[in-house]
């Protein structure tokens, strides 16, 4: 359909690059991003680590695992043609005990499917070539993992949008989905917005705007703060790289790891704590509305029946620095509570079936006219331009939505 409009809900990084993507791959098509905030990527994105993950940790297969691959080259050379930051300062994954290195093992073939570059096996001596100050069993290298600043990424896809004849409508919170004769009436309060299509791109809110848009209950969102240190500037020196424990495959959190920013400065974190608003940035801020919805939905209770001694251990690391910096101290050893200062915290978006199970791949459900982006976990950063690509796909029949 020629000269039609599509509506995106939330400028958070993926939805910004689907309207980019629109804006360029379809001449004739109109673009309208509804924010609720005042400002672009001040959410999830806002608060991202600014890791480019290579594909080590995803399934072969998996759309995380297909897209992750190609979002990492659009992503590369986007940053280079806007001249934005991007770094490959290489990652280890690092055994430290001899009963995790069957696990790690199991990283490296899956790596290998997902056609990780360059990644190879390191043995305990080699650990201290890339990380003087490491230590562990054995390690996994991958040296084109990057950071940048996807902040800056998001303000500037959100440029090209506008570059393009699009809009981006920012303090639009939207309180309504509705059908018209040929399209989607999305209102914010009493003001409406007309469109062609609409695509749901909300994050943190994902399933309070599909409810909007009568998709399905499931999935729900149950927001996970993971909380930050940083290394003080004099301590910096101890990180070269990025390094990553084993991660436990019964979660989709990587566990607590070193993250060099492109500011200079050296995250240690996070850890990852049930929040009590969908935006709980800190521990003082408590949602009563978003605590109900947590405590009415059946998948919340199973979840916490199923891993109550690892949420009361990462509880006490959020309590405690002293906590929190034990196992960080087993991959930089000597470093403690005395080295870093507290930072800041991101809030997940960790998407929930009825029966207490984690989903870990993308997951997109359409109604009528409406697409919903439902589950977008981590490396949706690294592969926003491929989830754009996808989405747009899936959209105007290009490809299948999962």
């Amino acid at each position: 359909m020629a000269d039609e409009t599509v509506g995106i809900v939330g400028a958070g990084i993926v939805g910004l690059a689907t309207a980019r993507e629109i804006a360029l791959s379809r001449p004739g098509t109109r673009v309208v991003v509804l924010e609720k905030e005042q400002e672009v990527s001040l959410h999830q994105t806002g608060h991202n680590s600014g890791v480019v993950h290579a594909g080590i940790y995803y399934t072969p297969g998996s759309l995380k695992a297909d897209l992750t691959v190609r979002g990492v080259s659009l992503l590369r050379e986007y940053c280079r043609d806007r001249e934005l930051p991007y770094k490959e300062i290489g990652k280890l994954v690092v055994a430290v005990r001899e009963d995790e290195l069957g696990r790690m093992n199991d990283l490296y073939e899956q790596a290998r499917n997902n056609h990780v570059p360059d990644l190879r096996r390191i043995s305990k001596e080699e650990i201290r070539e890339f990380e003087p100050h490491g230590a562990g069993v054995a390690a996994l290298h991958s040296p084109r993992t990057a950071i940048t600043d996807y902040p800056a990424i998001a303000r500037s896809f959100a440029k090209d949008v506008v570059d393009s004849g699009g809009e981006v409508r920012l303090g639009y919170p939207v309180t309504g989905i509705t059908t018209v004769p040929g399209g989607i009436a999305v209102a914010s309060g009493q003001e409406r917005v007309r469109v062609d299509r609409l695509i749901l791109c909300a994050g943190l809110q994902s399933d309070t705007v599909a409810k909007l848009a009568r998709d399905e209950r499931e999935p729900r969102i149950v927001p996970f703060r993971g909380e930050y240190m940083l290394l003080k500037p004099e301590r910096t020196g101890l990180v070269r790289g990025l390094i990553y424990p084993v991660p436990d495959p019964r979660y989709p959190f990587l566990g607590v790891h070193f993250t060099p920013r492109v500011d200079g400065s050296v995250e240690v974190g996070p850890n990852a704590v049930l929040a009590l608003a969908r935006e709980g940035y800190t521990r003082t801020r408590i949602s009563p509305k978003d605590l109900v919805g947590l405590a009415a939905y059946p998948g919340t209770w199973r979840m916490a029946a199923r891993h109550w001694r690892t949420g009361i251990r990462e509880y006490r690391g959020s309590l405690s620095m002293a906590a929190f910096m034990k196992n960080a101290g087993l991959y930089v050893p000597g470093v403690g509570v005395s080295d870093v200062v507290r930072g800041g915290a991101g809030v997940r978006a960790q998407a929930l079936d009825r029966d207490g199970t984690f989903l870990d791949d993308f997951r997109i459900h359409r109604v009528g006219r409406v697409t919903a982006v439902r589950n977008a976990p981590s490396p949706a950063a690294t592969a926003s331009m491929s989830i754009a690509e996808h989405i747009v796909g899936a959209v105007f029949g290009d490809a299948s939505a999962s």
